[in-house]
């Protein structure tokens, strides 16, 4: 069985009212509520209007901490609401950080049809993200680099034929994104882990909010554009590819396409503990699949 990647340092409630109390004396009679439990980092609500985010593991640390930098920036070029970190100290090993609470229903929680008033929100979010960035910004490694360079990963997880009974497919989607152009821009700012875990949605459907910006950095914005597969169905991502126009190009669409190949992969190998991202990265393969010969704009 695939799991996901243990926690170097399990955080209970216990400990996270242990940290407020010492360190923000005035927010420690809010109730504390663990609400998310992902690969890098565990999420408390803190009372009403605050969160509190602590890595679960090591690899982590470096993640929170580019959150921590870059997200001010963000937030006020953002359409939507982005968790705005604060800079507490703690004995915690790591660094952590109390948050606004950005309230919405994750749309990993949401039926494909309850996405779609979403689309043009989260196009618009996309491009006032989507900014060349400043000199120093890091590019992630795994993450808006070429695609040829996360060749090796994927076509070891396509090995597994009882997962991916559609591997012959899945490789010829990847020979097509590997084909297409490869970034020729500067390096974008990106969200880098795009998917509908990360977006929340108001009660209409429309887009609320996106969290953890951990994998924040620079490099080829096609990485974001790839929560189009994740995200939502055939018709509903036409309408979210029309309204970038042509501010991305038919390439990026492909090269998109091949991001989302990765992270729905990624999901799907690494998630059999984790029944809500299994089930993001199912919905991904199976839109991929089901796009045919697509005609990108």
């Amino acid at each position: 069985m695939a799991r996901m990647p243990p926690a170097t340092v399990e955080v209970s409630n216990a400990v996270v009212q242990r940290l407020v109390r010492d360190q923000r004396p005035d927010l420690a009679d809010c109730p504390i509520e663990r609400v998310a439990n992902g690969w890098d980092n565990a999420t408390f609500r803190l009372g009403d209007r605050l969160a509190v985010r602590l890595p679960r593991r090591a690899e982590a640390v470096p993640l929170i901490l580019q959150e921590q930098r870059y997200l001010p920036d963000i937030a006020r070029r953002s359409p939507v609401a982005v968790p705005v970190p604060g800079r507490p100290t703690s004995d915690f090993p790591w660094p952590w950080s109390i948050v606004r609470w950005v309230p919405g229903a994750a749309a990993a929680d949401v039926g494909p049809a309850g996405r779609a008033s979403a689309a043009k929100g989260l196009a618009d979010f996309l491009l006032s993200l989507h900014v060349p960035a400043e000199s120093g910004i890091p590019v992630n490694p795994f993450r808006g680099v070429p695609l040829t360079d996360r060749d090796g990963v994927l076509v070891e997880r396509l090995k597994d034929h009882e997962r991916y009974p559609q591997s012959a497919a899945l490789r010829a989607v990847w020979a097509q994104a590997c084909a297409a152009k490869v970034w020729g821009g500067p390096a974008m700012m990106l969200h880098g882990d795009l998917h509908p875990g990360n977006i929340l949605l108001a009660d209409d459907g429309s887009l609320a909010g996106v969290i953890d910006f951990g994998d924040v950095g620079a490099g080829d914005p096609a990485v974001d554009l790839a929560v189009g597969w994740l995200m939502f169905d055939a018709g509903t991502r036409r309408r979210f590819m029309r309204a970038f126009g042509s501010a991305v190009d038919g390439d990026t669409w492909m090269r998109a396409r091949g991001w989302a190949l990765i992270l729905s992969t990624a999901m799907l190998s690494n998630s059999d503990d984790n029944p809500r991202m299994f089930a993001v990265g199912k919905f991904g393969i199976r839109q991929i699949l089901g796009d045919g010969p697509i005609l990108y704009l």
